[in-house]
Protein backbone atom coordinates (compact mmCIF):
# COMPACT_ATOMS: atom_id res chain seq x y z
CA UNK A 1 0.00 0.00 0.00
CA UNK A 2 1.22 3.49 -0.82
CA UNK A 3 0.90 6.57 1.36
CA UNK A 4 -2.12 8.87 1.33
CA UNK A 5 -0.07 11.73 -0.11
CA UNK A 6 1.01 9.64 -3.12
CA UNK A 7 0.27 11.13 -6.53
CA UNK A 8 -1.85 8.88 -8.73
CA UNK A 9 -1.69 10.59 -12.10
CA UNK A 10 -1.78 10.27 -15.87
CA UNK A 11 0.39 11.88 -18.53
CA UNK A 12 0.24 13.57 -21.93
CA UNK A 13 2.40 15.92 -23.99
CA UNK A 14 1.23 19.07 -25.76
CA UNK A 15 2.27 18.32 -29.32
CA UNK A 16 0.81 14.79 -29.18
CA UNK A 17 -2.55 15.68 -27.64
CA UNK A 18 -3.39 19.33 -28.13
CA UNK A 19 -3.88 20.08 -31.81
CA UNK A 20 -5.29 23.57 -32.31
CA UNK A 21 -2.74 24.34 -35.03
CA UNK A 22 -2.94 27.99 -36.07
CA UNK A 23 -5.48 28.77 -33.33
CA UNK A 24 -5.21 31.00 -30.27
CA UNK A 25 -2.01 32.70 -31.38
CA UNK A 26 -0.03 29.47 -31.47
CA UNK A 27 3.22 29.73 -33.44
CA UNK A 28 4.73 27.15 -35.76
CA UNK A 29 6.71 24.46 -33.92
CA UNK A 30 9.34 22.02 -35.14
CA UNK A 31 6.73 19.31 -34.64
CA UNK A 32 4.38 21.16 -37.01
CA UNK A 33 6.83 21.14 -39.93
CA UNK A 34 8.41 17.72 -39.42
CA UNK A 35 7.69 15.21 -42.16
CA UNK A 36 5.54 12.24 -41.23
CA UNK A 37 4.97 9.21 -43.46
CA UNK A 38 2.08 9.49 -45.92
CA UNK A 39 -1.17 8.27 -44.42
CA UNK A 40 0.03 8.90 -40.84
CA UNK A 41 -1.58 11.60 -38.69
CA UNK A 42 0.47 14.65 -37.79
CA UNK A 43 0.19 16.86 -34.69
CA UNK A 44 -1.96 19.65 -36.16
CA UNK A 45 -5.15 18.15 -34.72
CA UNK A 46 -3.75 15.23 -32.72
CA UNK A 47 -6.33 14.25 -30.07
CA UNK A 48 -7.97 17.71 -30.31
CA UNK A 49 -7.43 18.38 -26.60
CA UNK A 50 -7.46 22.09 -27.45
CA UNK A 51 -11.22 21.85 -28.02
CA UNK A 52 -11.93 18.98 -25.58
CA UNK A 53 -9.91 20.27 -22.64
CA UNK A 54 -12.73 20.66 -20.10
CA UNK A 55 -14.25 17.33 -21.14
CA UNK A 56 -10.87 15.67 -20.64
CA UNK A 57 -10.53 17.19 -17.17
CA UNK A 58 -14.00 15.89 -16.29
CA UNK A 59 -12.76 12.43 -17.30
CA UNK A 60 -9.70 12.91 -15.07
CA UNK A 61 -12.03 13.63 -12.17
CA UNK A 62 -14.05 10.51 -12.97
CA UNK A 63 -10.84 8.49 -13.14
CA UNK A 64 -9.91 9.69 -9.66
CA UNK A 65 -6.39 10.90 -10.36
CA UNK A 66 -4.91 13.66 -8.19
CA UNK A 67 -2.11 14.64 -10.60
CA UNK A 68 -2.08 15.59 -14.28
CA UNK A 69 1.35 15.52 -15.87
CA UNK A 70 1.25 17.48 -19.13
CA UNK A 71 3.46 19.90 -21.04
CA UNK A 72 3.22 23.50 -22.09
CA UNK A 73 3.48 24.02 -25.82
CA UNK A 74 6.35 26.53 -26.12
CA UNK A 75 4.78 27.94 -29.29
CA UNK A 76 1.40 28.41 -27.61
CA UNK A 77 2.93 30.32 -24.71
CA UNK A 78 5.42 32.34 -26.76
CA UNK A 79 4.26 32.15 -30.39
CA UNK A 80 7.51 32.54 -32.32
CA UNK A 81 9.55 32.34 -29.13
CA UNK A 82 9.99 36.09 -28.70
CA UNK A 83 6.85 37.56 -27.09
CA UNK A 84 4.26 36.11 -24.68
CA UNK A 85 1.00 35.03 -26.32
CA UNK A 86 -1.85 36.05 -24.03
CA UNK A 87 -4.38 33.72 -25.69
CA UNK A 88 -2.13 30.74 -25.05
CA UNK A 89 -1.49 31.81 -21.46
CA UNK A 90 -5.26 32.11 -20.98
CA UNK A 91 -5.74 28.56 -22.29
CA UNK A 92 -3.25 27.12 -19.80
CA UNK A 93 -4.66 29.21 -16.95
CA UNK A 94 -8.06 27.71 -17.72
CA UNK A 95 -6.57 24.19 -17.75
CA UNK A 96 -4.69 24.74 -14.48
CA UNK A 97 -7.66 26.30 -12.69
CA UNK A 98 -10.02 23.53 -13.86
CA UNK A 99 -7.61 20.88 -12.58
CA UNK A 100 -7.17 22.54 -9.20
CA UNK A 101 -10.93 22.98 -8.84
CA UNK A 102 -11.30 19.20 -9.14
CA UNK A 103 -8.47 18.42 -6.73
CA UNK A 104 -5.97 17.53 -9.46
CA UNK A 105 -2.41 18.82 -9.05
CA UNK A 106 -1.08 20.27 -12.33
CA UNK A 107 2.44 19.05 -13.16
CA UNK A 108 3.69 20.69 -16.38
CA UNK A 109 6.91 20.01 -18.27
CA UNK A 110 8.43 23.07 -19.94
CA UNK A 111 10.03 21.34 -22.93
CA UNK A 112 8.56 18.13 -24.32
CA UNK A 113 10.08 17.75 -27.79
CA UNK A 114 8.52 20.78 -29.57
CA UNK A 115 10.14 24.22 -29.92
CA UNK A 116 9.53 27.31 -32.09
CA UNK A 117 10.61 26.71 -35.67
CA UNK A 118 11.39 30.44 -35.84
CA UNK A 119 14.34 29.91 -33.48
CA UNK A 120 15.69 27.12 -35.67
CA UNK A 121 15.33 29.27 -38.78
CA UNK A 122 16.88 32.34 -37.16
CA UNK A 123 19.96 30.87 -35.45
CA UNK A 124 19.83 27.07 -35.59
CA UNK A 125 17.87 26.52 -32.39
CA UNK A 126 19.91 24.71 -29.74
CA UNK A 127 23.06 24.96 -31.85
CA UNK A 128 23.34 28.55 -30.62
CA UNK A 129 23.71 29.89 -27.09
CA UNK A 130 20.97 32.34 -28.06
CA UNK A 131 18.52 29.48 -27.59
CA UNK A 132 19.51 29.28 -23.92
CA UNK A 133 18.29 32.85 -23.39
CA UNK A 134 15.05 32.21 -25.31
CA UNK A 135 14.33 29.12 -23.22
CA UNK A 136 14.96 30.94 -19.95
CA UNK A 137 12.69 33.80 -21.08
CA UNK A 138 9.96 31.28 -21.94
CA UNK A 139 10.35 29.53 -18.59
CA UNK A 140 10.18 32.87 -16.77
CA UNK A 141 6.90 33.69 -18.53
CA UNK A 142 5.53 30.32 -17.37
CA UNK A 143 6.75 30.76 -13.78
CA UNK A 144 5.31 34.28 -13.57
CA UNK A 145 1.92 33.35 -15.02
CA UNK A 146 1.38 29.94 -13.44
CA UNK A 147 3.80 29.64 -10.52
CA UNK A 148 1.35 31.04 -7.97
CA UNK A 149 -0.72 27.83 -8.35
CA UNK A 150 1.67 25.33 -9.96
CA UNK A 151 4.32 24.00 -7.56
CA UNK A 152 5.56 20.84 -9.30
CA UNK A 153 7.50 21.28 -12.57
CA UNK A 154 9.51 19.33 -15.12
CA UNK A 155 12.30 20.98 -17.09
CA UNK A 156 13.25 18.95 -20.18
CA UNK A 157 11.58 15.70 -21.21
CA UNK A 158 13.96 12.97 -22.39
CA UNK A 159 17.01 15.02 -23.33
CA UNK A 160 18.47 11.85 -24.86
CA UNK A 161 15.76 11.77 -27.53
CA UNK A 162 15.36 15.47 -28.17
CA UNK A 163 19.12 15.93 -28.61
CA UNK A 164 19.30 13.23 -31.27
CA UNK A 165 16.02 13.63 -33.18
CA UNK A 166 16.69 16.03 -36.06
CA UNK A 167 13.02 16.53 -36.84
CA UNK A 168 12.47 17.79 -33.27
CA UNK A 169 15.50 20.06 -32.94
CA UNK A 170 16.42 21.12 -36.48
CA UNK A 171 19.90 19.55 -36.64
CA UNK A 172 19.90 18.73 -40.34
CA UNK A 173 23.66 18.70 -40.93
CA UNK A 174 24.54 16.40 -43.83
CA UNK A 175 28.12 15.74 -42.73
CA UNK A 176 28.00 12.91 -40.18
CA UNK A 177 30.94 14.16 -38.13
CA UNK A 178 29.57 17.68 -37.96
CA UNK A 179 26.10 16.38 -37.11
CA UNK A 180 27.46 14.40 -34.17
CA UNK A 181 29.45 17.38 -32.92
CA UNK A 182 26.34 19.55 -33.18
CA UNK A 183 24.25 16.96 -31.35
CA UNK A 184 26.54 17.04 -28.31
CA UNK A 185 26.78 20.84 -28.45
CA UNK A 186 22.99 21.15 -28.53
CA UNK A 187 22.67 18.77 -25.61
CA UNK A 188 25.14 20.85 -23.60
CA UNK A 189 23.20 24.01 -24.34
CA UNK A 190 20.04 22.27 -23.11
CA UNK A 191 21.80 21.28 -19.88
CA UNK A 192 23.06 24.80 -19.27
CA UNK A 193 19.62 26.21 -20.09
CA UNK A 194 18.06 23.81 -17.58
CA UNK A 195 20.41 25.07 -14.86
CA UNK A 196 19.59 28.70 -15.64
CA UNK A 197 15.88 27.83 -15.58
CA UNK A 198 16.31 26.31 -12.11
CA UNK A 199 18.06 29.51 -11.01
CA UNK A 200 15.09 31.52 -12.30
CA UNK A 201 12.65 29.11 -10.65
CA UNK A 202 14.27 29.59 -7.24
CA UNK A 203 13.64 33.34 -7.50
CA UNK A 204 10.00 33.16 -8.65
CA UNK A 205 8.45 29.90 -7.36
CA UNK A 206 10.13 29.78 -3.98
CA UNK A 207 7.89 27.00 -2.59
CA UNK A 208 7.99 24.74 -5.66
CA UNK A 209 9.90 21.66 -6.81
CA UNK A 210 11.48 21.19 -10.22
CA UNK A 211 13.58 18.59 -12.02
CA UNK A 212 14.41 16.80 -15.28
CA UNK A 213 12.26 14.10 -16.86
CA UNK A 214 14.65 11.26 -17.58
CA UNK A 215 14.36 8.54 -20.21
CA UNK A 216 15.50 5.92 -17.72
CA UNK A 217 17.93 3.39 -19.16
CA UNK A 218 17.97 0.01 -17.47
CA UNK A 219 20.93 -1.59 -19.23
CA UNK A 220 21.69 -5.32 -19.14
CA UNK A 221 24.78 -6.89 -20.76
CA UNK A 222 23.86 -9.50 -23.38
CA UNK A 223 26.23 -11.98 -21.70
CA UNK A 224 28.50 -11.84 -18.60
CA UNK A 225 31.63 -11.48 -20.74
CA UNK A 226 33.85 -8.61 -19.58
CA UNK A 227 33.57 -6.84 -22.94
CA UNK A 228 29.75 -6.91 -22.81
CA UNK A 229 29.68 -5.75 -19.20
CA UNK A 230 31.96 -2.84 -20.09
CA UNK A 231 29.77 -2.06 -23.11
CA UNK A 232 26.69 -1.94 -20.86
CA UNK A 233 28.43 0.45 -18.45
CA UNK A 234 29.44 2.67 -21.37
CA UNK A 235 25.85 2.62 -22.63
CA UNK A 236 24.51 3.71 -19.25
CA UNK A 237 26.93 6.65 -19.22
CA UNK A 238 26.02 7.72 -22.77
CA UNK A 239 22.28 7.11 -22.63
CA UNK A 240 21.47 8.29 -19.10
CA UNK A 241 24.25 9.34 -16.75
CA UNK A 242 25.60 12.09 -19.00
CA UNK A 243 22.25 13.89 -18.66
CA UNK A 244 21.53 13.19 -14.99
CA UNK A 245 25.12 13.80 -13.87
CA UNK A 246 24.91 17.21 -15.52
CA UNK A 247 21.42 17.93 -14.12
CA UNK A 248 22.33 16.97 -10.56
CA UNK A 249 26.09 17.49 -10.27
CA UNK A 250 26.90 19.89 -13.11
CA UNK A 251 29.48 17.64 -14.79
CA UNK A 252 29.75 14.77 -17.27
CA UNK A 253 30.87 11.21 -16.49
CA UNK A 254 34.61 10.86 -17.07
CA UNK A 255 34.20 8.09 -19.65
CA UNK A 256 31.79 10.28 -21.63
CA UNK A 257 34.12 13.30 -21.53
CA UNK A 258 37.12 11.18 -22.55
CA UNK A 259 35.31 9.75 -25.55
CA UNK A 260 33.96 13.11 -26.78
CA UNK A 261 37.42 14.68 -26.46
CA UNK A 262 38.96 11.78 -28.40
CA UNK A 263 36.40 12.17 -31.20
CA UNK A 264 36.60 15.97 -31.28
CA UNK A 265 32.94 16.23 -30.27
CA UNK A 266 33.34 17.75 -26.81
CA UNK A 267 31.04 20.79 -26.57
CA UNK A 268 32.35 24.33 -26.43
CA UNK A 269 31.84 25.96 -23.02
CA UNK A 270 32.44 29.38 -21.52
CA UNK A 271 34.25 30.01 -18.20
CA UNK A 272 31.21 31.48 -16.43
CA UNK A 273 29.16 28.34 -17.20
CA UNK A 274 30.84 26.42 -14.39
CA UNK A 275 29.28 28.50 -11.63
CA UNK A 276 25.78 27.96 -13.02
CA UNK A 277 26.33 24.24 -13.59
CA UNK A 278 27.55 23.58 -10.06
CA UNK A 279 25.25 25.82 -8.01
CA UNK A 280 21.72 24.98 -9.14
CA UNK A 281 20.39 21.50 -8.51
CA UNK A 282 16.98 19.92 -9.11
CA UNK A 283 14.59 18.81 -6.37
CA UNK A 284 13.17 15.72 -8.07
CA UNK A 285 13.75 13.38 -11.01
CA UNK A 286 10.93 12.31 -13.32
CA UNK A 287 11.18 8.73 -14.57
CA UNK A 288 10.00 7.64 -18.01
CA UNK A 289 10.23 3.88 -18.38
CA UNK A 290 8.78 1.44 -20.89
CA UNK A 291 11.33 -1.38 -21.07
CA UNK A 292 14.92 -2.28 -20.35
CA UNK A 293 17.74 -2.37 -22.91
CA UNK A 294 20.17 -5.17 -23.72
CA UNK A 295 23.68 -4.14 -24.79
CA UNK A 296 26.74 -5.90 -26.19
CA UNK A 297 30.16 -4.91 -27.47
CA UNK A 298 30.54 -3.94 -31.12
CA UNK A 299 32.01 -6.67 -33.29
CA UNK A 300 35.00 -6.08 -35.57
CA UNK A 301 34.01 -4.28 -38.80
CA UNK A 302 30.35 -4.19 -37.70
CA UNK A 303 28.29 -1.48 -39.44
CA UNK A 304 26.51 0.66 -36.82
CA UNK A 305 25.59 3.50 -39.19
CA UNK A 306 21.88 2.60 -39.23
CA UNK A 307 21.55 2.97 -35.46
CA UNK A 308 20.10 6.12 -33.84
CA UNK A 309 22.81 8.78 -33.33
CA UNK A 310 23.06 8.13 -29.59
CA UNK A 311 24.04 4.48 -30.30
CA UNK A 312 26.47 5.36 -33.07
CA UNK A 313 29.88 4.78 -31.53
CA UNK A 314 32.47 2.08 -31.02
CA UNK A 315 31.69 1.47 -27.35
CA UNK A 316 28.40 -0.46 -27.46
CA UNK A 317 25.47 -1.55 -29.58
CA UNK A 318 22.07 -3.19 -29.15
CA UNK A 319 21.98 -6.81 -28.06
CA UNK A 320 19.14 -9.31 -27.70
CA UNK A 321 17.46 -10.27 -24.44
CA UNK A 322 15.77 -13.70 -24.87
CA UNK A 323 14.21 -13.56 -21.38
CA UNK A 324 11.56 -10.94 -22.13
CA UNK A 325 8.24 -11.16 -23.97
CA UNK A 326 8.18 -8.85 -26.98
CA UNK A 327 5.19 -7.43 -28.87
CA UNK A 328 4.74 -5.49 -32.11
CA UNK A 329 5.14 -2.08 -30.48
CA UNK A 330 7.22 -3.15 -27.46
CA UNK A 331 10.17 -4.52 -29.39
CA UNK A 332 12.65 -4.38 -26.48
CA UNK A 333 10.36 -6.60 -24.40
CA UNK A 334 8.24 -6.14 -21.28
CA UNK A 335 10.25 -5.98 -18.05
CA UNK A 336 8.35 -4.73 -14.96
CA UNK A 337 11.22 -5.50 -12.57
CA UNK A 338 13.41 -3.21 -14.64
CA UNK A 339 11.42 -0.26 -13.28
CA UNK A 340 12.44 -1.17 -9.73
CA UNK A 341 16.05 -1.92 -10.73
CA UNK A 342 16.45 1.37 -12.59
CA UNK A 343 14.89 3.57 -9.91
CA UNK A 344 16.99 1.92 -7.21
CA UNK A 345 20.14 2.60 -9.23
CA UNK A 346 19.19 6.23 -9.81
CA UNK A 347 18.32 6.88 -6.17
CA UNK A 348 21.54 5.37 -4.85
CA UNK A 349 23.51 7.53 -7.30
CA UNK A 350 21.68 10.87 -6.94
CA UNK A 351 19.72 10.68 -3.63
CA UNK A 352 16.72 12.60 -5.00
CA UNK A 353 13.03 11.66 -4.74
CA UNK A 354 11.49 10.40 -7.98
CA UNK A 355 8.11 10.37 -9.65
CA UNK A 356 7.15 8.01 -12.48
CA UNK A 357 6.07 10.34 -15.26
CA UNK A 358 5.63 7.82 -18.09
CA UNK A 359 5.04 4.08 -18.12
CA UNK A 360 2.74 2.35 -20.55
CA UNK A 361 1.96 -0.30 -23.11
CA UNK A 362 1.50 0.47 -26.81
CA UNK A 363 -1.13 -1.52 -28.68
CA UNK A 364 -3.31 -1.15 -31.75
CA UNK A 365 -6.53 -1.13 -29.75
CA UNK A 366 -9.74 -2.10 -31.53
CA UNK A 367 -13.14 -0.58 -30.75
CA UNK A 368 -15.74 -3.37 -30.54
CA UNK A 369 -19.39 -2.62 -29.77
CA UNK A 370 -18.40 0.73 -28.31
CA UNK A 371 -15.84 -0.77 -25.90
CA UNK A 372 -12.10 -1.47 -25.72
CA UNK A 373 -11.09 -4.59 -23.82
CA UNK A 374 -7.39 -4.01 -23.08
CA UNK A 375 -6.51 -6.68 -20.53
CA UNK A 376 -2.95 -6.62 -21.92
CA UNK A 377 -2.57 -3.00 -20.76
CA UNK A 378 -4.09 -3.73 -17.36
CA UNK A 379 -1.60 -6.57 -16.88
CA UNK A 380 1.33 -4.33 -17.86
CA UNK A 381 0.30 -1.47 -15.55
CA UNK A 382 -0.52 -3.76 -12.61
CA UNK A 383 2.89 -5.44 -12.79
CA UNK A 384 4.72 -2.11 -12.96
CA UNK A 385 2.70 -0.56 -10.14
CA UNK A 386 3.62 -3.60 -8.03
CA UNK A 387 7.29 -2.71 -8.54
CA UNK A 388 6.56 0.86 -7.41
CA UNK A 389 4.95 -0.51 -4.25
CA UNK A 390 7.98 -2.72 -3.67
CA UNK A 391 10.23 0.31 -4.07
CA UNK A 392 8.21 2.32 -1.54
CA UNK A 393 8.01 -0.57 0.96
CA UNK A 394 11.81 -0.72 0.95
CA UNK A 395 11.95 2.92 2.03
CA UNK A 396 12.81 4.67 -1.21
CA UNK A 397 11.15 8.05 -1.88
CA UNK A 398 8.68 7.75 -4.77
CA UNK A 399 6.25 10.65 -5.01
CA UNK A 400 3.82 9.27 -7.56
CA UNK A 401 2.96 7.22 -10.63
CA UNK A 402 1.58 8.56 -13.92
CA UNK A 403 1.00 6.06 -16.70
CA UNK A 404 1.43 7.03 -20.32
CA UNK A 405 -1.05 8.07 -21.35
CA UNK A 406 -4.31 9.59 -20.14
CA UNK A 407 -5.82 9.26 -23.59
CA UNK A 408 -4.70 8.07 -27.00
CA UNK A 409 -2.15 10.43 -28.53
CA UNK A 410 -0.64 10.87 -31.96
CA UNK A 411 2.55 8.82 -31.97
CA UNK A 412 5.61 10.51 -33.45
CA UNK A 413 5.96 8.05 -36.34
CA UNK A 414 3.01 5.65 -36.09
CA UNK A 415 0.11 8.11 -35.72
CA UNK A 416 -2.99 6.56 -34.18
CA UNK A 417 -2.08 2.98 -35.01
CA UNK A 418 0.06 2.93 -31.86
CA UNK A 419 -2.10 3.69 -28.80
CA UNK A 420 -1.21 3.99 -25.12
CA UNK A 421 -4.26 5.68 -23.61
CA UNK A 422 -6.59 4.76 -20.80
CA UNK A 423 -9.18 6.62 -22.89
CA UNK A 424 -9.80 5.78 -26.55
CA UNK A 425 -9.89 8.72 -28.98
CA UNK A 426 -12.22 7.78 -31.81
CA UNK A 427 -10.30 8.83 -34.89
CA UNK A 428 -7.91 7.22 -37.34
CA UNK A 429 -4.89 8.60 -39.15
CA UNK A 430 -7.06 9.62 -42.11
CA UNK A 431 -10.55 10.04 -40.63
CA UNK A 432 -10.91 12.63 -37.85
CA UNK A 433 -14.49 11.70 -36.99
CA UNK A 434 -15.50 13.57 -33.80
CA UNK A 435 -12.49 12.56 -31.68
CA UNK A 436 -14.99 11.13 -29.18
CA UNK A 437 -13.62 9.96 -25.83
CA UNK A 438 -14.37 6.36 -24.82
CA UNK A 439 -12.89 5.03 -21.56
CA UNK A 440 -11.20 1.63 -21.99
CA UNK A 441 -11.37 -1.28 -19.56
CA UNK A 442 -7.98 -0.08 -18.26
CA UNK A 443 -9.59 3.26 -17.31
CA UNK A 444 -12.08 1.54 -15.00
CA UNK A 445 -9.41 -0.80 -13.67
CA UNK A 446 -7.08 2.14 -12.83
CA UNK A 447 -9.97 3.95 -11.16
CA UNK A 448 -10.53 0.97 -8.86
CA UNK A 449 -6.79 0.64 -8.28
CA UNK A 450 -6.64 4.24 -7.05
CA UNK A 451 -9.74 4.07 -4.86
CA UNK A 452 -8.78 0.76 -3.27
CA UNK A 453 -5.57 2.14 -1.75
Amino acid sequence: MVKNDFYWGASTSAFQVEGGFGEGGKGVATTDVRKVPEGIADSKIASDHYHHMLEDIDLMEELGINLYRFSFNWTRVMGDGMEPNQEGIKFYNQLIDACIEKGITPFPTLYHFEMPQALVTEFGGWKSRKCIDRFVEYAEVCFQNFGDRVKLWGTINEQLIVSAASDLNGNHETNTEEKMKQMYQMSYHMSLAEKKVIQCFREIVKDGKIGPICSMQVVYPETPSPENILASKNAEDFLQNCFLDMSVNGEYPKSYSNYLNKKGWYPEMEPEDQRILLNYKPDIIGINYYSSTCIRAVKTDEDTSKLPPFYRNELFTLGVNPHLIKTKWMEFGIDPEGLYIGMRTIYEKYKLPMIVTENGLAYSDVLEDGKIHDDYRIDYLENHIAQCERFIEEGYPLLGYSPWSLLDLVSSHQGFKKRYGLIYVDRTDTDLKECSRIPKDSFYWYKKRIFNQ
